[in-house]
């Protein structure tokens, strides 16, 4: 997170409150009044996290897998990138069986404050900390790193500028050297009026975590592309009270943009990952156990409640997974073995 916080990138003004997208998100999102140092998401919108428990658990699914793997470790590390009120690691950390919750260490990552009913054995940290042995779920958390935006012209690409105060737009200057690289890399601008949103401070946010895993596995879990599919005209939505609204960067709302996971995924690689997975939500949970798979209907007069229940739990799988939903999410894995 510090990454993302302290490197904001060039501040192109014109008068007041004309700035880059990557200046406005950082203000409207964690300036002092910033929406997500006063709001928590879930009153804004329906993540995993908070669709169904199931994500919960196949989470620590993971994470037992996870130690396992590392030959059980104590303590093993669980961090929560982008906490919001903690429910995930909260979650993990009560249905983790008894020898797991002994040795399990939670940190809960966030810059807005700590819950007050939050379980006392979860951390709660405004950066991921350094030497992470174990788990690190990043969901829903990249698609909030500020990044710019860019549009082609016939001259060539120029940083878009926006007006905090309307969300109204206007051409700036052209992106710098390693702005203008890294477009031609993974999101090409080939004619007047399309747009790219450049990606550059995620891959660095993506780097940084993974250089603070000593040995284990991140996944980054959220809203993306990938090279050859990319949004003629971006993606920067704004979000309010759970309904897509006008991307006005004046704190008022969430400013999200999905993100170029496979750009991720290679700036990990650079900085030690060393075995990568880039496939969907739907994916991944299906080869963690949730299948959304309906109970036999001869549960239904065996044990009714039972029956009930079931049908309940397989339609909250069936959400996490549904491709046109929840399920369409991307999910990137590394895993560092230094």
């Amino acid at each position: 997170m510090t990454t993302f916080r302290h490197a904001i990138g060039v501040s192109v003004t014109w008068g007041a409150v004309e700035v880059t997208w990557r200046e406005a998100m950082r203000r409207a999102l964690y300036g002092a009044e910033g929406f997500y140092l006063r709001e928590r998401p879930d009153r804004h919108f329906r993540t995993s996290v908070h669709a169904s428990p199931v994500f919960a658990e196949a989470v620590l699914c993971l994470l037992r897998q996870v130690h396992t793997t590392l030959g059980r470790p104590d303590p093993v590390d669980l961090v929560d990138m982008g906490s919001g009120n903690g429910l995930l690691a909260a979650r993990v950390l009560a249905a983790a069986p008894p020898d797991l919750a002994a040795r399990l260490r939670v940190t809960a990552v966030d810059l807005s404050p700590r819950p007050g009913d939050l379980d006392p054995r979860v951390a709660w940290e405004p950066e991921a900390p350094c030497g992470i042995t174990g788990l690190v779920i990043a969901n829903e958390w990249l698609d909030n790193v500020p990044l710019d935006v860019a549009e082609m012209t016939p001259d060539g690409p120029r940083l878009v500028l926006v007006d905090t105060s309307t969300g109204d737009e206007r051409l700036g200057p052209a992106p710098g050297p390693e702005d203008l690289a890294w477009l031609e890399r993974w999101w090409p601008l080939r004619s007047p009026g399309e747009r790219a949103e450049i990606g550059r401070p995620r891959d660095e946010a993506w780097a940084s975590l993974i250089t603070r895993l000593a040995r284990g596995t991140a996944v980054a879990v959220d809203y993306a592309h990938q090279a050859g599919r990319r949004p003629p005209l971006g993606t920067v939505t704004g979000y309010r009270d759970g309904s897509v609204v006008p991307a006005t960067p004046d704190g008022s709302c969430d400013i999200t943009a999905h993100v170029a996971l496979d750009a991720c995924a290679a700036a990990g690689e650079r900085v030690g990952a060393e075995a990568t997975t880039l496939t969907t939500q739907r994916e991944a949970l299906r080869d963690l156990g949730v299948t959304g798979a309906r109970p036999p209907l001869a549960l239904a007069s065996a044990d009714p409640a039972g029956y009930v229940r079931a049908l309940g739990r397989a339609s909250q799988e069936a959400e996490l997974i549904d491709p046109a939903g929840l399920g369409g999410f991307g999910w990137l894995s590394q895993v560092v073995r230094r």
